[in-house]
């Protein structure tokens, strides 16, 4: 099953590709007084595979859900794939249209089968046939590995397993931007590889992924770049190598110090 992505050239080199993501001087507040993020500025290229980290309550998942509208701005701009977020709503639906996101928790419906599950967007919104809907659903259960659970309901999956299916879910919509907040979080140590296995296996596909993790063994391996939040702040930014082997700031030596 051949997940669609974006219509880019992967090898032109990424520093050549142009911006699919570009957020300038974004500030919000939480009840007027809780300042939680703080003139974030960032670009991220088509293709490209972020890594954000930080200690909780940095701002990081919130920073990454401002980016589909799940979360409202106060000041500054969005823009994905040439497209402004604002309040119109027809803007808001095509930005949310290629930008597949995956939570902490799985938020499937349980009155739902797998299979059931994963057509409901694509049929509804992106107004697919039931069969065409159905066939790509049954690829990504077979691309994420659990094929054989389609016709059963959530409730009877493992925490591992419901996440990848609300990981091929997500793809069912074929997104160009695929966001990923804590994905193993609320998983079972013996649970988490599996699931970064699937996310592992989707970094070589060209999607453009923006991934909030506290894996730093996955972070290392697969990010093109990696950003350190903290106090709603960008504090560092750069290649894993940098960032890890080479941290020029204080407070990432100081995070990565109590992590590593």
């Amino acid at each position: 099953m051949k997940i669609a992505v974006d219509d880019f050239d992967p090898s032109i080199p990424l520093e050549e590709r142009e911006d699919i993501i570009v957020c300038k001087k974004i500030n919000k507040w939480y009840n007027n007084n809780h300042h939680v993020l703080k003139d974030v500025d960032v670009s991220i290229k088509r293709g490209e595979i972020v890594c954000i980290l930080g200690p909780s309550g940095s701002g990081k998942s919130t920073f990454i859900r401002t980016i589909n509208a799940l979360e409202e701005i106060q000041e500054g701009t969005i823009e994905v794939d040439g497209i402004p977020l604002t309040n119109d709503i027809a803007k808001r639906d095509a930005i949310r249209m290629e930008t597949g996101m995956v939570f902490q928790s799985f938020n499937l419906f349980p009155h739902l089968t797998i299979l059931k599950n994963i057509t409901l967007s694509p049929i509804w919104v992106r107004k697919w046939p039931k069969k065409k809907a159905e066939e790509i659903a049954l690829g990504l259960l077979e691309r994420v590995g659990i094929p054989e659970q389609a016709n059963k309901y959530p409730g009877q999956l493992s925490g591992g397993q419901q996440q990848r299916v609300a990981i091929a879910r997500a793809l069912a919509m074929q997104p160009k931007i695929m966001l990923f907040d804590e994905p193993t979080s609320a998983l079972d140590p013996e649970m988490v590889k599996e699931v970064l296995d699937v996310m592992k296996e989707l970094c070589n596909t060209g999607m453009t992924m923006l991934v909030v993790t506290h894996e730093m063994g996955f972070a290392r391996e697969v990010a093109d770049r990696i950003i350190l939040f903290d106090e709603g702040e960008i504090v560092e930014t750069g290649t894993p190598t940098e960032l890890f082997d080479n941290p020029k700031h204080e407070r990432t030596k100081l995070f990565l110090s109590k992590i590593i």
